[in-house]
């Protein structure tokens, strides 16, 4: 049996993935704020806004679930503030955003990597943004959440040299995230035009493509020789 840990599952490319990912020999468990009833997955109500108890309960759970012949960890949940530059952003937004986006990810990796020390085969997947490669203005705070989660993986991978990590960039996605962008307000943020563009030209990959391209990819026997990779390269 493998085990696939999906944080954000409830909607987006984390239920799109959860939903690719369950599979007879599989054990999946999603973890989002709100449960998905469409979901055929063990889910956990937890925001990771606070990430702590969700770390803490995973811990528990991996010492009590124990005989995987694989196990990985997909840290796909982000949280985007309003776009608009940073001096302007709500104080508790902010901090919501930072602490989902990398903090958790930090946190759930660590009792991961801890607890499945006897696992054959481990992966940890961290969902990252071609925004943690290049700045953008009105987006400072998910810039540096994807920015550190690229970083993150880099000094996992030379602290776990058996374990595969990959910190991948999946594209541009048609989910709520996108349509946030291109309502936001430009005068505050100059790249909404661009984000409404790529709606105009039907540049966006729907969810369901995307999740089967990282499902692919992380079945790949090079999984993890590339540490920081973007999907439309692989």
């Amino acid at each position: 049996m493998h085990l696939y840990i999906v944080t954000g599952s409830s909607r987006g490319l984390g239920a799109a993935l959860a939903r690719q990912l369950a599979q007879p020999d599989h054990t999946v468990i999603g973890i989002a704020r709100q449960p998905n009833p469409a979901l055929d997955a063990e889910q956990w109500a937890l925001d990771l806004a606070d990430p702590l108890p969700a770390a803490e309960r995973l811990q528990a759970w991996l010492r009590a679930h124990t005989g995987w012949h694989g196990a990985t960890l997909i840290n796909n949940a982000a949280l985007l503030s309003d776009p608009g530059p940073l001096a302007g952003s709500d104080l508790a937004g902010l901090s919501a955003a930072m602490r989902v986006g990398l903090e958790a990810p930090a946190l759930l990796s660590r009792v991961f990597l801890a607890e499945t020390t006897d696992v054959p085969t481990r992966r940890i997947l961290n969902i990252s943004s071609g925004l943690g490669r290049r700045a953008m203005a009105g987006s400072a705070a998910y810039c540096a959440v994807k920015a550190g989660l690229d970083h993150l993986s880099r000094a996992l991978a030379l602290e776990e040299p058996g374990v595969g990590i990959v910190s991948l960039a999946p594209g541009v996605i048609d989910t709520d995230m996108q349509v946030q962008l291109r309502g936001a307000d430009p005068g505050r943020f100059p790249e909404q035009t661009r984000f409404q563009g790529l709606k105009d030209g039907g540049q966006l990959q729907t969810a369901e493509a995307t999740a089967a391209a990282i499902v692919r990819f992380m079945l790949r026997p090079d999984f993890g020789k590339t540490i920081v990779a973007d999907i439309r390269e692989a």
